[in-house]
């Protein structure tokens, strides 16, 4: 489990994170969202251990990430959206690699790879930009983490790509990991991510369960418009629109529809899903 209370982060005098608590919970795939600048890739830096916070805490199973200790990190993997290309073939790299993650598996490796249709014998210095991402994320999810920080990793991806990124990560994350995913693509990942994290620079916006998150706003795909709308954006045939679901009945989040809800009504929604 992870514990962040009240971090703070800046760049110079320009504040990034400001009081920011969140707890992680095993088992999960977050979604981190935010607008560009919030901090999404700084708090994914934060929580790998590569800065330290300037106040607040960071606990990982009760370690504190920048202290780097050699069985911290081995739990934890974090793959930035942008990747080195090495000059050595896939499976050199990741055999050499490997042996600093106790659960790393090259069959694993191997297999996702396969999922992929890369080559494992193509070296990563002629690979397109694409090809090297799918081979970080084959590393990434073989070295079977508890701990997994994943930057923009649809990006660069093409579209049958990304259905077998969704296909890896079902297949291949432990039941007991963290996993965190910082996106825009959020179109290409609203069915693996759950739950839901919005973020703010000085405040938290949400951070939902899918399940939560419809039992207290009701996403309505129909031509009407309701007066009580907290967002609605036309679509062909009719409108996509939320509002508060006041009598119970599922539906099916889109989540940029819900970025926008949330971005539009901070307060409100803050209100809605408050937990004390």
């Amino acid at each position: 489990m992870i514990k962040i209370s009240k971090i703070y982060y800046s760049y110079g005098a320009k504040p990034c994170l400001e009081n920011i608590s969140l707890d992680l919970e095993d088992g999960k795939i977050y979604g981190l969202l935010g607008e560009n600048g919030v901090g999404k890739t700084t708090l994914l830096t934060l929580l790998c251990g590569l800065k330290p916070v300037q106040s607040g805490a960071i606990k990982v199973d009760g370690s504190v990430p920048y202290k780097r200790e050699p069985v911290f990190l081995a739990s934890q993997f974090y793959l930035p959206d942008e990747v080195a290309a090495f000059e050595a073939k896939a499976i050199t790299f990741a055999h050499d690699k490997g042996i600093f993650w106790p659960e790393y598996s090259e069959e694993t490796f191997l297999e996702i790879m396969k999922i992929f249709e890369m080559d494992p014998q193509q070296k990563m210095n002629q690979m397109s930009a694409g090809q090297l991402k799918k081979t970080w994320i084959s590393f990434a999810l073989a070295c079977r983490t508890k701990y997994l920080y994943l930057d923009e990793p649809t990006n660069g991806l093409d579209i049958p790509s990304k259905a077998q990124f969704r296909k890896a990560m079902m297949s291949y994350t432990r039941e007991d990991s963290v996993i965190v995913i910082s996106t825009h693509q959020v179109k290409d990942l609203e069915n693996l991510i759950d739950p839901i994290i919005i973020l703010d620079n000085q405040d938290v916006l949400l951070n939902a369960s899918v399940e939560e998150i419809t039992s207290k706003l009701y996403f309505d795909y129909g031509t009407t418009l309701n007066p009580d709308s907290l967002y609605s954006e036309q679509v062909p045939g009719g409108f996509i629109q939320v509002y508060p679901n006041t009598t119970g009945e599922e539906s099916k989040v889109n989540v940029e529809a819900l970025f926008n809800t949330v971005h539009k009504h901070k307060e409100l929604i803050k209100g809605i899903f408050s937990h004390e």
